[in-house]
Formats: C-alpha cells, structure tokens, sequence
C-alpha cells in the first residue's frame, strides 16, 4: 500500500514536472513570438520614418532652390520654411533610426550659453527676413550642464522655433534658466498669440493619458529628447499674452560652474 502510494506520488510530480514544462515552453514560444511581432513594427516604424525624411528632405530642398532664385523679402520668407522642413527632415531620420528616444545619449558637460547661442541663431535663421530680439538672462552664462550636446540643441531650436513663429517682427523672446530642488529648467518667454498646446500643457502631466493630438512632430521630437535625459516639456500659454515654455531637466544636471 505505501509502495502504491509513493508511485501515485512520483506520477503526480513527474505529471506536474511536464505540465510546467510545458507551460515554460508555451511561455517562451509567446515571448518570442511577441519579440518578432515588435521588431516587425519597429523595422515598418523605420522604413515609414525613412520615406518620410526622404519625401520631407526632397521638398525642402526645392523649395529653399526656388526661394534662393527670389531676391524679395517673400522670397527670404520662403527660404526660412523651407530650412525648418530640411532640419524636420533630419528629425525624422533620426527619429526613424531610434534616436528619440530610445537614442544612446553621448553626455558631456559642457557650458550653457554656446549651444543656446546656436540654437538662437538657427531658430532666427528659419524666420527668413523676420527679427526676433533675443534676451538671454545674464545668469545663464555661468551654468553647465551634463547632456547629449547636440540632443539638447535640437530640443531647444524646436522651441525656440516655436517661439518665434508665434511671435511678430520685432517682439521680444526672453530665455532664463530657473534652478529648483526638484528640476532645472530652461525657461523660454514670447509675447506672441498664446496658443494653447493640449498636449504640452501643466494639465497633461498629472497623470492623464498622453494625448498627442495637433503636436507639431518638432514639439514632439523635442519632448523626446528631454525624456531621454529624464526631462520634460511643458507650455504655459495665455491667449493675447504670450506663452512660457519650460524645458526641464533633472537638477543634477544643470548646475552652477
């Protein structure tokens, strides 16, 4: 009788072995099946991406020909937008390879105002013959900041970009950092028309579903790009008043040099 029981005994386990392997196999097929499924839509995502960049880069490049064979402010108007389509086209690509933002951050410090600098003139140079007066806070210049250089640059030229295209000739663009125990930020304010972007909004970050509905893809890139160094985006806007963006950074990595 204990023999017989001891036999139900080692059938049950040996029964109870091959189910759970059999399980761990089911498992493993459905996790592989899932791994293949994802990288499908990742290789469709960068072959979208890639037809999008060269579609993008192609009219870019036409329009800003056109534009330069037109001596005339509407001309310059036109060379202005078609640069912005060229440095979305680049976006894109990027975007398309991984690089936002799941991109491998290649951090430095490195000091503040040289790259907003640039990124100011790149942002005024897609105006075409419009004007922007730039202040930049005097506090700036002796900030430093640990971050991907040439990520932060595009996260700011879309901004800035922003900016100025809601803005009027000659309105004024203040640029001030704004260092807080919980993030740093780059604070960017226009007087332009203060359109609301649902998606950019304090409101939108309180733990509601991400909503992406009329984000332009430059907002969008730039929002990624500061997720990849555990940032945030967020615009406060007024109409009739002007907009303030802030581009948020974790406080570790901005810092007085």
């Amino acid at each position: 009788m204990a023999l017989d029981t001891l036999h139900f005994f080692l059938i049950v386990l040996a029964a109870t072995g091959i189910l759970a392997g059999i399980a761990s196999s089911a498992r493993a097929a459905r996790l592989t099946a899932e791994v293949a499924t994802q990288r499908s839509l990742a290789q469709g995502r960068a072959r979208s991406f890639a037809l999008l960049s060269h579609d993008m880069n192609g009219l870019g490049l036409a329009l800003l020909g056109r534009a330069q064979s037109m001596e005339t402010d509407l001309g310059r108007a036109f060379e202005g937008e078609a640069r912005q389509l060229l440095a979305l086209a680049d976006a894109a690509a990027e975007d398309g390879a991984g690089a936002a933002p799941a991109r491998k951050l290649l951090e430095e410090r490195f000091a503040l105002t040289p790259i907003l600098h640039e990124a100011v003139a790149i942002a005024g140079a897609q105006l075409g013959p419009g004007t922007r007066h730039w202040r930049i806070a005097a506090g700036i210049e002796s900030l430093t900041v640990i971050a991907d250089r040439r990520a932060l640059r595009g996260a700011l030229v879309q901004v800035l970009g922003r900016a100025a295209r809601a803005t009027r000739d000659g309105d004024f663009i203040d640029v001030r950092a704004d260092l807080r125990p919980h993030a740093a930020s780059i604070v960017v304010e226009d007087e332009g028309v203060g359109l609301a972007i649902d998606d950019l909004t304090p409101l939108a970050h309180d733990g509601a579903p991400e909503r992406t509905r009329g984000l332009s893809f430059g907002l969008s890139l730039a929002r990624s790009l500061l997720r990849a160094h555990g940032g945030e985006l967020v615009i406060e806007a007024a109409p009739g008043i002007g907009a303030r963006a802030f581009l948020s950074l974790p406080p570790e990595r901005m810092a007085v040099a």
